[in-house]
């Protein structure tokens, strides 16, 4: 049986992750639920705290000692959760790869990054020769943009830049080809030059590979040029998700209009604008509110809110808000 280029590469359902018992359970990840085609770039955004490095780690298999996991993962029709750790280290990094991180620190300093490039494909593929194996990293590293590859081979990490080592982690989590690539905040500690040049080999892996791309991030700023679809999660919960125009321009959860004009930008006589900023604070994962988690921080919060969990709203194709007055939002009806 052939797979259709539409068919969900990967299948996230009503995956919920969990840290201790009773009164003093934290709940990180609460009934999240998305899916991840062949090719397709899917942001996920949210402040530190909201769930989604831990629900890239539960695809993975690499939470922490103590996680109770339930829901369901499924790559390629096929069940992760219930899978061993033998399997799941077969899996990792040849069919999903992921970008930590602490990318940046990542790398063995007394190894060049032609040897480490070398290593992450000697342990998926052992049927290449060295000069194959070198053949390929060298083909790795052009695709990631790092100028003159075969001599970068034979350098130090510390002869990068810091936006070379993170092209070089990069390179070295597709270089076995996966199917899907996780990225988790590959920005950080980055400067706006270089955060752009980052940005640039993600769309560039995409263009010359297909691979599948999960980019995660607390900046809607860095998944505006690269994602096609955008999910918002907030205190472990999906709020909103749509494609990057309609997340952008037909807003319809106050937390990501929240964001939205959290991002810097300039007024029509060129100046700066003071930054907006949402009050308030996230709720503690071990004493999450009842009802909408955003509601203590919402401007238009009625009874609704604070009683039962918002349902789905279906916005347009696509564009799903979980907001009780979400239409109101999107119409221009609250400010």
């Amino acid at each position: 049986m052939t797979s259709d280029l539409t068919d969900p590469l990967l299948t996230v359902d009503d995956l919920r992750v969990t840290y201790g018992h009773g009164a003093t359970e934290a709940v990180t990840v609460d009934g999240l639920g998305f899916t991840v085609t062949p090719g397709e770039t899917l942001g996920i955004v949210g402040e530190s705290g909201s769930g989604k490095s831990m629900a890239s780690l539960a695809v993975l298999g690499l939470l922490p000692r103590g996680a109770n996991v339930t829901g369901s993962v499924r790559f390629r029709g096929q069940e992760l959760l219930d899978r061993s750790d033998e399997s799941m280290r077969t899996l990792r990094g040849n069919d999903i790869a992921m970008v930590f991180q602490d990318a940046l620190t990542a790398l063995n300093p007394v190894h060049t990054v032609g040897d480490q490039l070398l290593e992450a494909i000697r342990a998926h593929r052992t049927d290449l020769s060295r000069s194959a194996m070198r053949e390929r990293a060298i083909e790795t590293l052009d695709v990631v943009g790092i100028p003159a590859p075969q001599e970068r081979m034979d350098q130090y990490p510390h002869e990068f830049s810091g936006g070379m080592r993170q092209r070089a982690m990069i390179a070295m989590s597709i270089i076995n080809d996966p199917a899907l690539l996780i990225a988790d905040e590959p920005t950080t500690a980055l400067d706006v030059t270089v955060q752009a040049q980052v940005l640039d080999v993600f769309r560039r892996i995409r263009e010359r590979t297909g691979t599948a791309i999960i980019l995660i991030t607390h900046d809607l700023g860095v998944v505006a040029g690269v994602a096609d679809r955008v999910l918002v999660m907030y205190a472990g919960r999906q709020v909103e998700v749509a494609d990057v125009d309609s997340l952008f321009y037909e807003t319809a959860h106050p937390y990501t209009a929240g964001l939205l004009a959290s991002l810097p930008g300039l007024n029509s006589a060129g100046a700066r604008q003071r930054l907006f900023q949402i009050d308030g604070q996230p709720p503690d994962s071990t004493a999450l509110p009842p009802g909408c988690r955003f509601a203590p921080r919402c401007a238009h919060t009625v009874d609704a809110c604070t009683t039962s969990v918002p349902p789905m709203t279906t916005m347009s194709a696509g564009h799903a808000s979980y907001c009780v007055r979400a239409s109101e939002l999107q119409n221009g009806l609250l400010r």
